[in-house]
């Protein structure tokens, strides 16, 4: 397959929108592609193996932000844990990454194991009201098992980093 033509059609603050022709074996089709300059999620696992989850206007979530054009994704994650649950992190590793919605989006999340966590805020940005939530680790994980998050990159950060801690023992 070919992208034989693309043009923007929308530019938004966050994201835009772009409309491809493509070429396939079969024909020539419209393909919309959601641009995202990308985003990071952290799982910040306290001394006392608590993550540290964020309420805002949606479903219970492990911290997570948009990357800014140019920055550097760890900084990012170490940025949003500060905004979000005010906290800085000793550590924090990758530890995977996926697209979103590869079908339709460009957006690639990040994500990071955060650990050492002490307290150090940055003011949090204009558009949010988070309330920060402390969970046992075990807890969150058994809630993303049996299907009580509904956040994609929160039931894969408690997993992966389940799993890691898992194999690390």
């Amino acid at each position: 397959m070919d992208v034989v033509s693309s043009e923007k059609v929308f530019q938004g603050r966050a994201i835009s929108l772009r409309v491809d022709q493509v070429r396939a074996s079969n024909g020539t089709f419209q393909m919309e592609v959601l641009e995202h300059s990308g985003g990071v999620a952290v799982v910040p696992i306290d001394g006392d193996d608590n993550v540290w989850m964020v309420r805002q206007y949606r479903h219970v979530e492990i911290p997570a932000g948009t990357v800014k054009m140019g920055e550097d994704p760890a900084l990012c994650a170490a940025r949003e844990l500060q905004e979000e649950i005010g906290m800085k992190a000793d550590k924090i590793d990758l530890v995977g990454e996926f697209f979103l919605a590869p079908g339709y989006s460009s957006e690639l999340m990040r994500l990071y194991l955060a650990t050492g966590l002490t307290p150090s805020s940055l003011p949090q940005d204009e558009d949010e009201e988070i309330v920060v939530e402390k969970i046992p680790f075990t807890q969150a994980v058994q809630m993303a098992i049996k299907g009580e998050l509904h956040d994609a990159k929160s039931v894969a950060g408690l997993l992966l980093a389940d799993r890691l801690r898992l194999r690390d023992t």
